[in-house]
């Protein structure tokens, strides 16, 4: 990504180049740049925060190779916990060859990446290093090559559904999946439910109650064409085509979403473009799901006891 940038003091980086929330949406929210994950190797892929520790981001690294591994991070984030930054460096969480922009927990906190080109969706069991599982999704009818993929939250249409979109095609699917007995899922089916544009590498549900999103929305990271764009969903949680309009312009290599669980805060990576994290604020904090709420209660209480020491 061609462009400068400006190091402020808070640590945040301000970009310089052509990037810009679409005039409708500006005057509520606002984003800028994390900057590069200390010691991740390029290009980097999908992120999401562990599921039990809302301080430590995982986020693919080497994405596409066969190198390709998922990191740990840890972030910094202020007094309203917002993220602003990093903390230490990158370190191996597990090897994920071929990882790309989809990186997301499912049931049983399994862990799920999306693989490219090979078209695969790995997963992983907790503690594991490397995928329980590998899965060449062509044969349960994925075109090739996956891009990304999501579960559904709680309180939307389709809540709990598994959702994938291939980024050659742009075919958005729902994935049936059953237990495996071993603690993975099978991938049993994948239905077209339609298909949107721009080479998608990541997608997320925007917290309902946000502003300017008067129904049930989503935002997909858009790689071909550096944007972000919103679509509001079906009943099933699917992007409706006919409602795409751009949320975010001028980027180089969109790759990647999540929302972050404490702020509603939504976050994304670049892939090649000048390999970064960004972060957009201004999105309702999502309501918990019981859940993750659990998991994530002990890393929230050592969050607020370390604030009281300071």
């Amino acid at each position: 990504m061609r462009g400068s940038f400006a190091v402020l003091a808070s640590g945040f980086v301000v970009l310089s180049f052509a990037q810009t929330i679409d005039p409708f949406y500006a005057g509520d929210y606002s984003y800028t740049s994390l900057g590069s994950v200390p010691d991740l190797p390029t290009s980097y892929g999908g992120l999401t925060l562990k599921f039990d520790d809302p301080n430590t981001l995982l986020i693919g690294g080497a994405a596409n190779g066969a190198a390709g591994a998922i990191y740990s991070i840890g972030v910094t984030r202020d007094g309203n916990n917002h993220i602003t930054g990093f903390s230490g460096s990158a370190t191996l969480f597990a090897t994920a060859p071929q990882i790309d922009g989809g990186l997301a927990y499912g049931p049983g906190n399994v862990l799920f990446a999306a693989g490219f080109p090979n078209n695969a969706i790995m997963q992983f069991k907790l503690g594991s290093s490397s995928p329980d599982r590998n899965d060449d999704v062509s044969g349960i009818g994925i075109a090739s090559s996956l891009g990304a993929l999501n579960f559904v939250p709680a309180g939307f249409n389709g809540a709990g559904r598994m959702k994938a979109v291939s980024f050659s095609t742009g075919g958005f699917y729902d994935v049936l999946f059953s237990a495996d007995g071993v603690g993975t899922y099978n991938l049993d089916s994948a239905t077209l439910a339609d298909t949107i544009i721009g080479g998608p590498e990541g997608f997320v549900y925007v917290p309902q109650g946000s502003a300017l999103f008067g129904v049930q929305s989503m935002l997909v990271s858009e790689w071909s064409v550096g944007n972000i764009a919103a679509y509001d969903i079906d009943a099933q949680g699917n992007p409706i085509f006919a409602t795409r309009r751009d949320f975010m312009t001028g980027l180089s290599g969109a790759e990647g979403a999540f929302i972050d669980p404490l702020t509603g805060d939504f976050l994304f990576s670049t892939f090649g473009g000048s390999n970064q994290v960004i972060v957009v604020q201004g999105f309702s904090a999502p309501v918990p799901e019981p859940a993750t709420m659990a998991a994530l209660g002990i890393g929230v209480l050592a969050l607020i006891r370390r604030r009281k020491s300071k």
